[in-house]
């Protein structure tokens, strides 16, 4: 509630009494009020974006793990067919010679 709704509540007398024994306490302690609500909203906030980032690093660091299980699989699977293709090289022979004379 601001100065002027708290002083538009009183009776006529008590307006007149409040306008010429006007008190900064109240306003004081008023801004006081919305300063501590503001500060527990940002904590508030603060710790929200905090959960969202460990979130994220989880979710990153299990798909970093995807990633390395993926590469060592391809990795196996390359050396395999390095494998076939050494082998088929040395037991490949020379195809006959089909001559048309």
């Amino acid at each position: 509630m601001t100065r002027s709704e708290y002083v538009s509540t009183l009776p006529p007398w008590r307006r007149l009494l409040a306008t010429l024994n006007w008190r900064p306490v109240y306003d004081i302690e008023q801004e006081t009020e919305r300063l501590r609500i503001e500060s527990l909203e940002s904590e508030k906030r603060t710790k929200q974006l905090e959960s969202e980032f460990e979130q994220r690093e989880l979710e990153r660091d299990k798909r970093l793990k995807q990633l390395e299980i993926e590469n060592r699989r391809l990795a196996e699977l390359e050396s395999r067919m390095d494998a076939l293709l050494l082998s088929a090289d040395s037991t490949s022979q020379t195809p006959p010679a089909t001559g048309s004379n």
